[in-house]
């Protein structure tokens, strides 16, 4: 039986593109990034080195810079002056020719730079088309180009060392030997079922078990992976919930450093969610802080409110915080109500006050919220020792080790989910005796499942759905 594996094949552009890629706005340096075959001859029809002199850009060295300007060639105008840097194909990020011009970091200069390089053979790409180009010219496969958006987006040192794993193409060679060894046993099925008057021993089938289980136990370690992963990736969000004037914004502001939110001794000021990020021992924390949530006929406060109550059913962890200066409110009991149910850690604050909450009546209210801890927004008590809470809670007695390949793609465990199950069922027709065909079409299922983290069985679709989440520039 022929082994075959179904691979989509992708059209690859050879027009030219190009885009801003460094973020609009005022900055010490903007670029201007093109790549294609007409780059060369771009950057020959609108660069002049210092003095005025034109460049062969084709018989430049590969990775060489020029100092000079960009000039407008019908009305001679000077753009800017810029750095102009030359990469040659294929050693460059597409493994096209790349020009990259270092342009003062301000909208006008480039804005008329880019139009500039549209003018003389360029079209504007599409998100994320840089890195996609590498991607469909061989030189990264498709779960580094994700890694590339990760790397972007990390929010810890912890969250970029997982994302440079995968970018230096871990993931990809522990694909890649995972289905080595499936299509050794491809090999092998089609070896019986093309002499089936061979013995099985002969042909090895004692050991296909131990393959199969062996595979099957190296994608599970990689699933099992997927919440340490995520947890990297997009981070928890943490919502200060409670009454007004318990202390939230003030919770807010130590964890942050700074003066976030507005703290007055009056109930109700904050009016709307506060969101900031923060760093907790290498875990991306969104910290939300909420307004406070009563009874209220204050229109404005009203929405305040209701989004209150959006940020605590969305939230991974709340802090329900109260007022241990005071006995329980029926605001607090409505409140304590209002959590049951989600991960609650519930912090009495102003514990440099007099106390005066009955503990006891607390616990019977708070019902299975057991964790409570004594601190002082206003002057960071118990802060350190909240901070290891959340970190307890969130990994639950697990350290990550940055160093192993760690899932942090829904994508990637959705296709291992799959993968897994085609193999699962191989081993259970394996087991059952059932037609080597049978056994051959999972094996070649999980196969070619595999194939879609790396790229190399994958559809247009989910190339495009995963290059629109990049910049355009990148």
């Amino acid at each position: 039986m022929e082994n075959t594996i179904a691979i989509t094949c992708h059209r690859i552009n050879t027009d030219t593109i190009c885009a801003i890629s460094t973020p609009i706005g005022e900055g010490g340096i903007g670029i201007v990034r093109i790549s294609g075959e007409n780059s060369l001859s771009i950057a020959q029809n609108i660069f002049l080195k210092k003095g005025a002199f034109k460049i062969d850009a084709f018989n430049l060295p590969t990775f060489t810079t020029h100092y000079g300007h960009i000039i407008n060639p019908v009305t001679k105008q000077i753009i800017d002056e810029v750095i102009l840097t030359v990469m040659k194909a294929p050693h460059t990020y597409t493994r096209e020719d790349i020009v990259e011009i270092n342009c003062h970091g301000g909208v006008i200069p480039l804005k008329l730079t880019l139009e500039l390089a549209m003018k003389y053979g360029a079209r504007l790409a599409a998100p994320g088309e840089f890195t996609k180009r590498a991607f469909l010219n061989g030189r990264i496969d498709l779960s580094q180009a994700e890694a590339v958006i990760d790397v972007i987006r990390a929010k810890t040192d912890i969250s970029l060392n997982a994302s440079i794993t995968q970018l230096t193409g871990k993931l990809k060679n522990e694909v890649e030997t995972l289905r080595s060894n499936l299509i050794d046993m491809c090999a092998q099925i089609e070896a019986e079922i093309d002499f089936p008057e061979e013995e099985i021993e002969n042909l090895g089938i004692a050991e296909f078990e131990k393959n199969i289980k062996n595979i099957l136990e190296k994608i599970c370690r990689l699933l099992n992976s997927f919440q340490s992963g995520k947890l990297l990736r997009e981070g928890i969000k943490i919502a200060i919930i409670g009454k007004p004037n318990v202390g939230k914004s003030s919770l807010l502001n130590i964890f942050l450093n700074e003066e976030r939110a507005i703290v007055t001794e009056i109930p109700g000021t904050t009016r709307d969610t506060i969101e900031e990020f923060l760093n907790i021992e290498g875990i991306p924390v969104k910290l939300i802080d909420t307004a406070g949530i009563r009874k209220t006929e204050n229109i404005i406060e009203k929405i305040g409110v209701d989004k209150s109550y959006t940020s605590l059913s969305q939230a991974d962890l709340i802090f329900l915080m109260l007022d241990s200066s005071a006995d329980l409110t029926n605001e607090d009991e409505h409140i304590l109500e209002k959590v049951l149910g989600k991960k609650v850690l519930i912090l009495l604050n102003k514990i440099d006050l007099p106390k005066k909450i009955n503990i006891e009546k607390l616990k019977e209210k708070a019902h299975k919220i057991t964790k409570i801890l004594e601190v002082s927004a206003k002057y960071g008590i118990g802060i350190d020792l909240l901070k290891k809470e959340v970190l307890s809670i969130v990994m639950s007695g697990e350290v990550i080790n940055t160093g192993e390949i760690l899932i942090t793609n829904i994508r990637h465990k959705e296709v291992l989910e799959k993968s897994k199950n085609s193999l699962l069922h191989a081993y259970n027709s394996f087991k059952k005796n059932m037609s080597p065909e049978f056994i051959a079409l999972d094996i070649r299922a999980s196969l070619n499942q595999l194939g879609e983290i790396t790229g190399s069985v994958t559809t247009e679709d989910i190339l495009n759905r995963i290059f629109d989440q990049f910049c355009i520039g990148k």
